[in-house]
């Protein structure tokens, strides 16, 4: 199983994560056909060839086998680091992915397949919420349409689509693959018919089957919204109607999600200056009797500093200046403990004198 990512650039939809690579190469071509080249890249380490042209692979930066040998890792810990390794560098993907939104209206991202590789690892969290935040994003569940005619391994499915949707709270479209080898219909009557589920759900007597007749009742809810269309990789069928509901859950993007973005980045824009303003206030305390007031300066000629001025300047101020300003101008420098030591022995000396003479003339 493989996860790609599909991004359309601003002007039209966003992020597709696609599961198979067959599907990915059969989108890819749907889109050369209707003169939409995408903006391709591949996330995937572990991949031994990608079937279609790509504009960034990460295998050209990330050495997934010397990742294993280095750190001593399985497969999976291997491409999580691969991935890592990847993520640290992925503010410059993103300014390739905007250069290319002039040529480009969709960028396609092949990412690892496994749920626990790219969509809950900290890497694909980075990756699709940097994503998310400047372009529209859709997230796209493909399905093996052919293995999930039992209702168990079907519950399976949706499971994983709900927590896919759960982790990136991006619209979400199920695409059921396959359709060449068997229609798609019971799924989505299973779907839309609670009872129809129940009844195919009645041949198995196993707990597992008790399990997913409780879950069905949860996930009643999550399939009312939720957009589902049939596909079929090996003869392209269905991919007009792909992109009928990717138009439409990038308009929702838009409409609900971009909205979101902006208030976070600016919750966070604000968190930032206020924790700056802390900063300074803080600043101003250490210094002490030091005028840092950043307003209109009583003396034109003495402007006030900015902290950070004050600092940089503290070591380079005018030797006058610091004869007017040193923290010793109140003592008399020509006046030292030099100047004092003579008269204090003369003293001294004069009263020894003054007890000896008295003695002796008792």
């Amino acid at each position: 199983v493989r996860v790609h990512t599909l991004s359309r650039l601003p002007r039209c939809t966003g992020i597709v994560l696609l599961v198979k690579l067959r599907f990915s190469k059969r989108l890819t071509g749907h889109l050369h056909t209707e003169g939409t080249p995408p903006y391709v890249i591949n996330l995937d380490p572990a991949v031994h060839e990608v079937p279609f042209p790509a504009n960034i692979d990460i295998r050209d930066t990330v050495k997934y086998k010397e990742v294993m040998k280095q750190y001593g890792l399985g497969p999976n810990g291997g491409i999580v680091t691969s991935l890592n390794l990847f993520a640290t560098r992925f503010d410059q993907v993103m300014q390739f992915i905007e250069k290319a939104q002039n040529v480009s209206k969709y960028v396609l991202i092949d990412t690892p397949g496994q749920i626990e590789v790219f969509t809950w690892s900290a890497s694909g969290t980075i990756i699709t919420e940097a994503l998310a935040s400047s372009f529209p994003t859709v997230v796209i569940y493909v399905m093996d349409t052919s293995r999930s005619t039992n209702p168990v391994t079907f519950m399976s499915n949706m499971l994983y689509a709900c927590s896919i949707l759960y982790k990136t709270k991006l619209p979400f479209i199920v695409v059921m693959n396959k359709t060449d080898i068997i229609d798609h219909s019971f799924a989505v009557e299973w779907m839309q018919d609670f009872e129809a589920f129940q009844d195919a759900l009645n041949q198995e007597t196993t707990y597992v089957s008790n399990l997913t007749r409780s879950m069905s009742l949860v996930l009643d809810e999550f399939y009312s919204s939720l957009r589902v269309v049939g596909v079929s990789a090996v003869l392209g069928t269905g991919l007009d109607e792909l992109f009928v509901q990717v138009t439409s859950a990038a308009e929702e993007y838009e409409r609900e999600y971009r909205p979101e973005y902006e208030r976070l980045k600016k919750s966070l824009a604000n968190a930032e200056s206020q924790h700056q303003r802390e900063q300074l206030e803080r600043l101003r305390k250490d210094m002490g009797s030091v005028a840092l007031d950043t307003g209109t300066a009583k003396d034109s000629l003495s402007p006030v500093l900015d902290p950070s001025e004050l600092i940089l300047t503290r070591g380079t101020l005018d030797e006058e200046e610091e004869e007017a300003d040193s923290d010793t101008d109140d003592i008399d420098h020509r006046v030292t403990e030099e100047s004092h030591e003579e008269p204090a022995f003369q003293n001294f000396m004069q009263e020894s004198m003054a007890q000896y003479w008295k003695r002796n003339h008792k």
